[in-house]
């Protein structure tokens, strides 16, 4: 899937000194593996082979969509855009689930218009169905966390004003309900999406409101590896020493993988707002060498009394809804069960206590 590069030149030597990790590979190896290469003003050249697409805003394209898409930027003096969706043929009478998503790449790689992640977020707004806002967001290491999490926080404020009609809303945006938001991360866009939950609890985003958090297969890390990581440590794709080369380009520099943006239960700032996120949804496969960071953390929300709904399924592999339908579709309709249940769960909640209240 991902194209091998030359051999690293001089200039790697010098910077990176092509020091071990893991024991035995390095970070050439690593690189490797990645697509990445250093250019030398100390950006990343990616030699990837997933292609990237254009947004289909019209129904008449050929072959014809199952949804509709289209860019929208954010700024004039960056290239932050929200990729829209709707479905090819949305309800006129009925209001649809906003899902905010963050894409996977390991926040080094990839895109919103990435053509795995175009066409995934293409079935979500049409199966569900539902309005879906696919976050461009910064890569690292040229720009390295938290500044996704800073991206994935102004995609909600993107919402907050459309909600609210600040300088006109998009004509797509009549679809969403703005009461029911979901955000839904695959990989690194799982980190993303728990950091910028816990972010916008200190904001007033009203009259948005986040009904549920989506983590599918989260990239989550540690300084001690865990017994998945161990035995999965030769995963062709998340080995054990490719995660450390990764976190090393992610992470702030001097900090290590257990502080909190890897490590969420490592303690660090967010604790005391742990108890106030909303219901989560977590799927983690066994044959994924970062499930047990799933497991770790959803045992941890449990004990913070967070609503945990998970699915951790025997074998697959890192990525396999984008490689497998039939993976494919099961996780689409566990996350469209997680939808539908907790906002119907809410109407019943709210039903029994005007019930009890008039009594």
């Amino acid at each position: 899937m991902l194209k091998p590069i030359h051999t690293l030149v001089l200039f790697l030597l010098v910077c990176l000194s092509w020091h071990t990790v893991s024991g035995q590979q390095t970070w050439q190896e690593a690189f490797k593996v990645l697509g990445i290469a250093w250019n030398r003003d100390g950006t990343l050249n990616r030699t990837v082979q997933i292609p990237m697409v254009d947004p289909t805003p019209y129904a008449d394209t050929k072959p014809t969509p199952i949804a509709l898409s289209q860019d929208i930027y954010l700024s004039p003096y960056n290239k932050a855009y929200i990729r829209l969706y709707i479905p090819l043929n949305p309800p006129k009478n009925k209001k649809l689930p906003l899902i905010i998503y963050l894409h996977g790449g390991d926040f080094v790689l990839f895109s919103a218009s990435t053509v795995i992640f175009h066409n995934f977020c293409n079935d979500i707004a049409s199966q569900f169905p539902a309005v879906v806002a696919s976050v461009e967001y910064r890569l690292a290491p040229e720009n390295r966390l938290p500044a996704a999490y800073d991206d994935a926080l102004n995609a909600i404020f993107w919402a907050k004003n459309q909600a609210l009609g600040v300088g006109g809303r998009d004509p797509w945006m009549e679809y969403a309900d703005f009461s029911r938001v979901f955000l839904l991360g695959s990989s690194s866009g799982a980190n993303i999406v728990y950091h910028a939950a816990l972010r916008a609890l200190d904001f007033d985003i009203r009259p948005l409101q986040i009904k549920g958090l989506l983590l599918n297969q989260a990239y989550f890390g540690g300084q001690r590896p865990t017994q998945s990581e161990l035995r999965l440590k030769d995963d062709p794709y998340v080995a054990l020493y490719v995660n450390h080369v990764l976190w090393s380009l992610a992470l702030p520099r001097n900090l290590n993988r257990d502080h909190e943006f890897s490590n969420p239960i490592s303690g660090g700032t967010y604790l005391g707002r742990v108890f106030r996120l909303p219901k989560v949804y977590i799927k983690g496969d066994y044959g994924d060498p970062l499930v047990d960071r799933s497991v770790q953390l959803a045992k941890f929300l449990q004990s913070c009394r967070v609503p945990v709904y998970s699915r951790f399924n025997q074998g697959g592999f890192h990525g396999i809804e984008l490689q497998n339908t039939t993976a494919a579709q099961e996780l689409y309709n566990e996350m469209k069960w997680f939808v539908n249940n907790v906002c119907a769960n809410e109407e019943i909640e709210e039903i029994v206590s005007s019930d009890h209240s008039s009594q």
